[in-house]
């Protein structure tokens, strides 16, 4: 299995898991102000983690050119992402604000495909659409639904746009360091929703309940996200999405083991139609004859057919390893994902 597949895998689970999780710990914390510690959490956790890793604080070494794509990613998926949904929650049933997230990986398909002209063959949109709906028959509303005037589904509707969007712009960025751009997503949208839940009077929960918390957060939130980052570079955006998808589905399976929730006919029906979708996107081998641009930037690499280079600097043969290199043109025909190697067109 490619490691970018298990990457975003685990991304699904740590996501996924955090849901039920944050649920049994911040059962008596208002939503804004959960939102933001589990955010908060995940943006000092990386802090510390990136601080450790480089034994001192050292600079990004983001392109200038990248600045742009990354802060767009933390305003619609730090600011404005976390803002509408937490509207939208409080307008809308539990159970429709559900079923409506599953738009995130359908508008993040939607625009990679057509906006930033990702490639998808026929496999992949059948693939992505069994997942979808096994998301969607996991949420489905089991009792009565209750009405609720139109601003919250749109907000939650608009918020999974904005997700969407985060998505394929940080798509732009993943080359880069993971932990930083994780790490800056986290202390904004932390940051954002702590200040606003304190406008509206919340107050901070006891701190037998505050370190789990964002512990939770460190977690769910930003090593999911570190990974999420990684998926991006070696998938794209529409395959990650794809397969974070099954996020709800293991959120469900942590709570029927943690929580004891019963198991479902919709259950086991949403994990037939999520598991077949995984396969499917498993089953994918695209191969085609494909020119490389030259290219530079710089990235965690082994020398493989793509990094065939001279280093500026004295090497001792250590792999994988990290420095800006140069691409040279080079046209060969091999199976691949729209990495950040192969964007090319079709």
């Amino acid at each position: 299995m490619n490691l970018s597949v298990l990457y975003a895998l685990a991304a699904a689970a740590l996501f996924g898991a955090s849901t039920p999780l944050a649920k049994l710990l911040g059962v008596d914390t208002p939503p804004i102000m959960l939102a933001g510690l589990l955010y908060l959490g995940s943006g000092l956790g990386l802090a510390i983690v990136r601080f450790a890793r480089d034994q001192r604080w050292q600079r990004p070494g983001l392109p200038a050119g990248e600045w742009p794509w990354l802060i767009g990613a933390i305003v619609f998926g730090g600011v404005l992402a976390p803002v509408a949904l937490m509207y939208g929650l409080t307008r809308t049933a539990g159970a429709t604000a559900s079923l409506m997230l599953n738009l995130e990986s359908v508008l993040t398909a939607v625009l990679a495909w057509v906006v930033f002209k990702e490639n998808a063959d026929r496999r992949i949109v059948i693939g992505m659409i069994a997942i979808v709906l096994g998301g969607i028959v996991l949420s489905w509303p089991q009792g009565q639904a209750t009405a609720h005037d139109w601003t919250g589904p749109l907000a939650v509707a608009f918020a999974c746009l904005c997700w969407a969007i985060d998505n394929n712009l940080t798509r732009k960025v993943s080359a880069s360091d993971a932990l930083f751009i994780a790490g800056s997503k986290g202390l904004v949208a932390g940051v954002v929703n702590c200040c606003l839940a304190f406008a509206i009077g919340s107050q901070l929960p006891a701190l037998a309940t505050l370190g789990p918390i964002m512990i939770v957060g460190f977690l769910g939130y930003g090593v999911s996200l570190v990974l999420f980052v990684l998926a991006l570079r070696g998938l794209g955006s529409a395959r990650t999405g794809a397969y974070f998808s099954t996020a709800p589905f293991l959120g469900a399976v942590i709570s029927i083991l943690i929580l004891g929730e019963s198991v479902s006919l919709m259950f086991l029906l949403a994990a037939a139609l999520m598991a077949i979708g995984v396969w499917i996107h498993l089953m994918e081998n695209h191969a085609h004859e494909h020119q490389h641009d030259p290219l530079k930037h710089g990235h965690r690499h082994t020398h493989d057919e793509h990094h065939q280079h001279e280093h500026g600097f004295e090497w001792d043969g250590t792999e994988p390893h990290s420095h800006p290199h140069e691409h040279v043109p080079i046209q060969h025909s091999h199976a691949h994902f729209p990495d950040i190697h192969h964007r090319h067109k079709h």
